[in-house]
């Protein structure tokens, strides 16, 4: 992406405070299975979800995907996303064959300068509710290298 076409500071800025629409995600007795299975450790008791779960659970709970959270920081051509956290808190465990509510936002934006190139800072805040009780919360923060 040049710098013709990159978001001003202000479109990304703008950014915090939007919210995702919003859903409900259920974690399956065989998807747990599969996920813990390709982490190489054991089943956990009691119907507990791995966590390796809150990767992908959130997003898609919260009714959007990778894909639109690359389109939201405008992640054209010449724009590579690099990770710089998933920060996990479980208030509750996670488990299978439960239904979870789920929203999103954007909880941060800012343009950054960094020594070799410019990148825009996006975090987005995912929360898991269970009849109105704080599940788990992730939050996923990425530089969109311009």
């Amino acid at each position: 992406m040049t710098s013709q076409t990159m978001p001003s500071e202000e479109d990304i800025q703008a950014l915090v405070g939007h919210e995702f629409p919003g859903g409900r995600y259920t974690i399956a007795h065989w998807e747990n299975f599969l996920l813990t299975d390709c982490t190489g450790s054991g089943q956990l008791a009691d119907g507990m979800v791995h966590p390796v779960a809150l990767f992908h659970v959130p997003i898609l709970g919260a009714g959007t995907s990778i894909g639109e959270m690359f389109k939201l920081g405008q992640a054209g051509p010449g724009v590579s996303i690099g990770i710089e956290s998933y920060d996990w808190e479980f208030f509750k465990p996670l488990r299978e064959e439960t239904e979870y509510d789920i929203s999103g936002r954007v909880s941060a934006a800012e343009r950054k300068h960094g020594k070799e190139r410019v990148y825009d800072r996006i975090q987005f805040q995912f929360d898991l509710h269970d009849q109105g009780e704080h599940i788990a919360r992730s939050t996923v923060t990425w530089h969109y290298r311009r």
